[in-house]
């Protein structure tokens, strides 16, 4: 069943009619936005892209192919965008490049039935009834916390409570664990790159309790990881950090992070936004205490998301939200609580989304996680050297090397053009959307000395030649804005 989710060829061969060969690009042509396939020769050696290159089986043992035996295979992009229904679309005369993945993703066909057939086939409450589409509903539901749970290895499908994005899970955290466990002078560290989802929750906490934040500053547009270790104290309650920044693109060590703030007894809490939908994250594996992430940018839909915490953690927190379906018990004068999950999911969940967000799990397990990453970097690799060609152009964050994973995202800024010029004009201009602005990473972007800056952001339905495209796309950008001044 998950395999039919997602369109893969058979074994490869070089009769597939994937290869872009003579005789099989107009088969790709109808499944690909793209009307012109750069040659090999084109692709500079310099750069760290790589082809596979299949041999006919027709040719004789230890011969040498000639050309013609020879085909490129298929990007992982190129197989899966026929799985997206929306980028097949024409923006403003122009095949739509979609380089807005960090803000939210795409989503594929299995994910948009699921929606459709929950809302058709089975619509109904959760956990509150003993109807066939109640029960239905319900069995739905509860098989996305599975999927959930497995996707990043919880110990526990209790470790798994839906909301309605990263940023509820957040607050939960903040105003369940920190208004318990928080006092005064107790300490808060964080990093200054940090979405304003893990400090506007903070600071409010901080301000009820008395707690203080403390922030890891950048060295070389990184957060110093010497400054972060030496921020770390008895006073320090709690650790809030990214896994992937979506300014910088850096990876941060989360591994050593949990073992540096467990040895002072301080918890963890991880935001994964940039992290879950495109690499393999295991909860066990890096022991984080809390994680968060966001259904719409692992290809599921918007208005679900999911906190996992250890169970014990869980266990001693008070309800988040008051209301249906996370009591026990309701007296006139009290009430008791139910366990986790049910105690902070109150009221009537985003059912359809949560199973929804399962579907989109199903997708990406069956490409694989492993090969979604192995791909997006190769990818982003070869974004960022091609975007570093660009004159006058000042990228954020680290460059990708041997020992340096950047993510498939890339901010940046051109002399004497404002980003927002730069995204409108690739917009309306050559059908390319990037995003422009503080990115809701606005303590970053003052350490940076910048108030803004463009992103384009990638995902595995992206393509080599639509780096080439928008690359070109920002050349112009740039010529028409420089001749105009």
């Amino acid at each position: 069943m998950a395999a039919s989710l997602c369109h893969f060829p058979p074994a490869v061969s070089s009769s597939s009619s994937l290869f872009v060969g003579s005789k099989s690009r107009s088969l790709l042509l109808a499944v690909s936005p793209f009307k012109h396939f750069p040659s090999k020769s084109s692709i500079s050696a310099s750069l760290p892209w790589t082809r596979s290159y299949a041999v006919s089986n027709d040719a004789a043992a230890f011969s040498v192919a000639s050309p013609s035996d020879l085909r490129e295979s298929p990007s992982l992009g190129e197989i899966t965008r026929p799985d997206f229904p929306i980028l097949r679309q024409v923006v403003n005369g122009f095949n739509l490049v979609y380089f807005d993945n960090a803000a939210t993703s795409q989503k594929p066909s299995s994910v948009i039935k699921a929606l459709s057939e929950y809302y058709e086939l089975y619509n109904s409450n959760v956990h509150r009834g003993v109807h066939y589409l109640s029960a239905k509903a319900t069995d739905a539901y509860e098989e996305a916390r599975n999927k959930v749970a497995n996707f990043v290895n919880a110990a526990d499908r209790r470790e798994i409570i839906f909301t309605r994005n990263a940023t509820e899970a957040i607050n939960l955290v903040a105003y369940s664990w920190g208004a318990l466990n928080l006092r005064p002078g107790d300490e808060i560290v964080l990093t200054i790159a940090e979405h304003h989802s893990s400090i506007v929750p903070w600071q409010i906490v901080a301000k009820k309790t008395g707690a203080v934040l403390k922030y890891v500053e950048l060295t070389k547009e990184v957060p110093d990881l010497d400054q972060f270790k030496g921020l770390l104290s008895k006073n320090t309650k709690l650790v809030v950090a990214h896994h992937v920044s979506n300014v910088l693109g850096s990876v941060l060590p989360i591994d050593e992070i949990v073992d540096w703030s467990h040895k002072v007894g301080a918890k963890v809490l991880v935001d994964a936004c940039q992290s879950v939908p495109h690499m393999v994250v295991d909860v066990q594996k890096l022991n984080v205490d809390f994680l968060v992430a966001s259904s719409h940018k692992m290809c599921g839909p918007t208005g679900a998301g999911f906190l996992y915490g250890k169970i014990n953690l869980l266990s001693s927190m008070p309800p988040f939200l008051g209301g249906g379906e996370m009591i026990t018990d309701v007296f006139q004068d009290y009430s008791t609580y139910a366990e986790p999950p049910s105690r902070f999911e109150a009221g009537t969940p985003a059912i359809a989304e949560a199973i929804g967000l399962g579907a989109a799990i199903d997708y990406l397990s069956s490409i694989g996680m492993e090969k979604i990453h192995n791909y997006e970097k190769k990818l982003s690799e070869y974004l960022y050297y091609q975007l570093s060609s660009v004159p006058n152009i000042h990228i954020y964050g680290p460059a990708p090397s041997d020992t340096v994973h950047r993510a498939a995202l890339c901010a940046f800024n051109v002399d004497n053009i404002h980003p927002t010029d730069i995204a409108t004009f690739l917009d309306e201009q050559h059908g390319v959307a990037v995003r422009s602005g503080h990115h809701c990473a606005q303590p970053l972007h003052r350490a940076l000395g910048v108030n803004a800056s463009a992103r384009a952001s990638l995902y595995f339905y992206n393509t080599k030649e639509e780096v080439d495209t928008f690359i070109q796309a920002l050349k112009d950008t740039i010529e028409f804005f420089t001749t105009a001044a």
